[in-house]
């Protein structure tokens, strides 16, 4: 277990109901060695009184960022210098707004802006907060400038709804705060990875394609880098920001991407087609657009190369993880894939669900490789990701160590 004695743990409280859990969180934190200072919102400290964490932490608790009885060795900059990682539990969802655009008007917010460590967020609101569009998109843009996103759980609220907005519970955080000071599983790995849909065209303004959003396939990317390696990402067309440490290859079509991915194949050490490659292009694009008749159109198709299959068919081959999104017979269609293109390892999900797949930041899948599998439970992509991206080291580790 990954020890984090000596290390400088800055927790940030905001207003809810699940502020109560942070105390039972500082004292895990204090009796696994760590060093830890609180900052409290106003709102936070409608709900518990600083008083409680000064007691647990041994150290007063931060609260107005014009506070004349601040250590003068404690100021904002300061407490930024001084954490290894900053932790917001729980991260309301006027919190996790107002830090996506970047304001400053509490200390809170002022360290998150000054802070160069990492900055992780708890999140916990009700469920239907949590599902709202503007939650969301706040929640993808934050990940994608590199925060941390840890939960939230699915289960009963204290409002009386269920679903996803509970903070995770303080035994989970202390797992997570150790989990990211272990050193990375892929470190010294070069990862190849696919992700989005690609658009084959009919005519200059029309193209066929599919639903995928890319956000699998660029948590995938985050993870990775976060697990040490180095990550080469070929993206079809997607509205999400290239993920930070990554080398981004953008493309369009089936072929630009398998022309993208035969480049960078020979580097690779592990491969991962998470892309959502159309199985068909036109034959013959027009050159003009195509004008609208009251006669039916037939539009000839022809089968596009299968990148993962022919990764996969090279002799010198890197580590192999492919995905299957079915709607039905999950588990047949995905073992006989695994079978039929030699793959290390597949990861499978049902599509056409609300609740994860396409157009959603939760997914649920079932990976497997030769002889075993695991079922990763519903949670956000981000940490789908980390745990898939956990099961590939190790196979991939087990695999070399073999060889």
């Amino acid at each position: 277990m990954q020890t984090i004695i000596d290390k400088n743990i800055l927790l940030g409280i905001t207003g809810g109901i699940a502020a109560y859990k942070s105390a039972e969180l500082v004292r895990l934190l204090i009796k696994a060695g760590a060093g830890v200072r609180v900052v409290m919102t106003a709102s936070a400290q409608e709900f518990v009184r600083p008083l409680t964490y000064q007691a647990l932490s041994g150290h007063r608790v931060y609260t107005d960022i014009f506070d004349a009885d601040a250590d003068s060795a404690m100021d904002h900059i300061e407490l930024a210098r001084w954490c290894d990682l900053m932790l917001v539990a729980p991260a309301s969802a006027d919190f996790l707004g107002k830090m996506n655009a970047g304001y400053a008007d509490n200390l809170l917010l002022t360290l998150c802006l000054a802070s160069k460590q990492a900055v992780a967020v708890a999140p916990a609101m009700n469920q239907q907060m949590f599902a709202n569009p503007a939650t969301s998109d706040n929640i993808s843009q934050l990940e994608a400038r590199g925060v941390l996103l840890w939960g939230p759980a699915d289960g009963e609220q204290a409002c009386g709804d269920v679903g996803l907005g509970r903070m995770l519970e303080p035994v989970q955080l202390l797992e997570n705060i150790r989990d990211y000071f272990q050193p990375g599983k892929l470190v010294g790995t070069d990862l190849l990875l696919t992700a989005g849909p690609t658009r084959e065209a009919i005519d200059p303004v029309r193209y066929i394609s599919n639903r995928s959003s890319g956000k699998m396939g660029y948590a995938i990317a985050r993870a990775a880098v976060k697990a040490g390696a180095r990550v080469t990402l070929v993206s079809g067309p997607v509205a999400l920001s290239a993920p930070v440490g990554v080398r981004l290859i953008s493309v369009t079509s089936a072929g630009e991407m398998q022309d993208a991915v035969m480049r960078h194949t020979a580097e690779a050490d592990i491969f991962i087609a998470c892309a959502a490659v159309a199985d068909y292009r036109v034959d013959q694009v027009a050159a003009q657009k195509m004008k609208k008749s009251e006669q039916p159109m037939s539009l000839q198709l022809q089968p596009t190369t299968d990148i993962l299959a022919w990764v996969s068919a090279l002799e010198d081959r890197p580590f192999c993880v492919g995905f299957a999104a079915e709607t039905e017979e999950l588990e047949k269609h995905a073992r006989a894939k695994l079978k039929q293109k030699n793959l290390d390892m597949i990861a499978a999900n049902k599509v056409g669900d609300d609740a994860s797949g396409f157009d959603t930041d939760f997914n649920e899948v079932t990976v497997m490789w030769p002889g075993g599998q695991e079922k990763l439970e519903l949670a956000s992509k981000s940490e789908i990701a980390t745990q898939l991206i956990d099961l590939i080291a190790e196979r991939y580790n087990h695999q070399t160590s073999d060889r």
